[in-house]
């Protein structure tokens, strides 16, 4: 932290010992003014009552961590008075930012790109996946450097660990699409070759969850004959979504007016629960 910041009461979700967790707990050690509510494992479904009856106006989680949330009980998430609302871990899409907008339209939204290998390497608070292109490149004292090689962010920090000075290929595939760098995810489990097109899980992942009946996404490359993979999803569904509950075959006709043919999922499960391990990710 390098300015001096607004008391608040921060919840912390993380299991103990995890790098998001000690992120957290040093803030509130640090920092004048940062208190801290701490969740245990076995009260996290229920972390909004408990967060409203200890004040908690400030909170951290991951982007499956808000999606399970907003699913099991989105009126009772606002009832917490949050400030601040924080989300790291996992790629960050506009669908999880604009549906906590709705929910908080006041907060300020933030996202965090952070590792023990870099320290915390990008920050966002403008409401929009992704960070600016111009950041790319950009040398500032004090501050980490960004580029893209070969699709991987690459990070050059001040505030890298032991043995990594100097750029840090950081194993994290990016797009860029438009005026934005989108980190969509790993480059070992991102990328789906499909008869030889390359296709980005997370690109196919956000065009599922930008559909108002959807929930939760996960996707993933199945063998296939002929193309050698194919796409595959598994969603949860919104409870009560206005427009009705949509089909597989309603779902691959969204994808299909918004991504190229080869990309579309071939099938598409439909699960009960939003998965979610103890380090608050879906491994997506």
């Amino acid at each position: 932290m390098r300015a001096d910041q607004p008391e608040r009461t921060w919840l912390c979700p993380y299991a103990p010992g995890t790098y998001a967790w000690w992120q957290v707990v040093t803030l509130s050690l640090t920092q004048p003014g940062q208190h801290l509510v701490v969740v245990e494992p076995d009260e996290l479904d229920d972390w909004p009552a408990v967060a409203a009856a200890h004040g908690v106006d400030a909170a951290s989680g991951t982007p499956t961590f808000w999606r399970r949330t907003l699913y099991r009980d989105a009126a009772a998430l606002a009832r917490v008075p949050l400030r601040q609302i924080t989300l790291g871990g996992e790629p960050v899409d506009q669908a999880i930012l604009d549906q906590l907008r709705k929910v908080f339209p006041t907060a300020r939204i933030s996202w965090i790109y952070a590792s023990s290998e870099v320290g915390a390497s990008v920050v966002v608070h403008d409401g929009r996946a992704g960070f600016p292109v111009d950041w790319l490149d950009r040398e500032t004292a004090g501050r980490p450097t960004l580029s893209v090689r070969d699709d991987e962010l690459v990070v050059t920090s001040p505030y890298h660990g032991a043995g990594l000075a100097g750029p840090v290929r950081t194993g994290d595939r990016v797009q860029v699409v438009d005026d934005r760098v989108l980190i969509t995810g790993r480059l070992d489990s991102d990328e789906i070759n499909v008869g030889g097109s390359k296709v980005s899980a997370g690109v196919v992942r956000g065009v599922l969850t930008g559909h108002p009946a959807v929930a939760w996404a996960r996707v993933t490359g199945r063998r296939a004959p002929v193309l050698g993979r194919m796409v595959v999803a598994e969603v949860v569904l919104t409870p009560a979504d206005p427009g009705g509950v949509p089909d597989e075959a309603a779902l691959m006709r969204w994808c299909a007016d918004r991504l190229p043919e080869h990309a579309v999922p071939r099938r598409i499960r439909v699960l009960t629960e939003i998965p979610v391990k103890e380090t608050l990710k879906s491994d997506v």
